[in-house]
């Protein structure tokens, strides 16, 4: 495995990434993603997590053709599910009492009610809101063609963060706790989204904390 004292990261596209997700890109000025794949289930592509009332609850958004060799921007989402609508009702029972969730929901609102075709353009708005939430600045790029092992100047991130990984062992990520609407045990590496509504301008702070190099 590559060092990370390389300036650009290879990663792969999320739905409303994970805490570790934007822990990881911190300490690289370019985030070069991965457009060139095949797209795979039962990953952050297509999943993210947030804290309920009562637990921890996945949210998914449906894709067609999910089980077929498919290239990643051609993933198309299923409306044939009313996700969005659920999606949205879930976060504002999740956060509606949060501290920053009326300085940011209507930003999340706007890119839900555009209703993209592609999993691909909903995860990269997604993506560029939470940067500019964050008051982050990096380069974005996307690959050209797939390439097995990337090359000496890039460090390979890509499946490093997902669901089944154990969050507390990543090498991009030291859980800092926080406090969350609910529960007294601190739930870590939910999406990025627990963390702006319940910490709102200190969540770069906290994400930089996070880093554990």
């Amino acid at each position: 495995m590559k060092t990370l004292d390389t300036q650009s990261v290879l990663i792969e596209l999320h739905y409303l990434p994970s805490i570790e997700f934007f822990s990881g890109i911190q300490s690289f000025s370019e985030i070069i993603i991965e457009s060139k794949e095949n797209y795979v289930k039962q990953s952050y592509r297509n999943r993210c997590y947030i804290l309920g009332s009562n637990k921890t609850e996945m949210l998914v958004v449906p894709v067609i053709d999910g089980n077929k060799k498919v290239l990643i921007k051609d993933i198309k989402i299923d409306y044939s599910q009313r996700w969005h609508v659920n999606h949205w009702r879930t976060m504002s029972a999740a956060y509606g009492k949060s501290p920053f969730y009326e300085f940011y929901s209507d930003y999340f609102k706007a890119i839900y009610d555009k209703k993209y075709t592609f999993l691909w353009d909903l995860n990269f708005e997604m993506l560029t809101m939470c940067l500019k939430l964050l008051r982050v600045t990096k380069t974005i790029s996307q690959t050209q063609v797939y390439q097995k092992e990337a090359n000496s100047t890039v460090f390979d991130a890509r499946n490093l963060i997902n669901p089944k990984n154990d969050s507390n062992s990543s090498q991009f990520y030291q859980p800092i706790p926080y406090q969350q609407n609910f529960g007294n045990e601190f739930v870590p590496n939910l999406s990025i989204i627990d963390l702006l509504f319940c910490r709102g301008n200190q969540a770069s702070e906290i994400l930089k904390k996070s880093k554990p190099f």
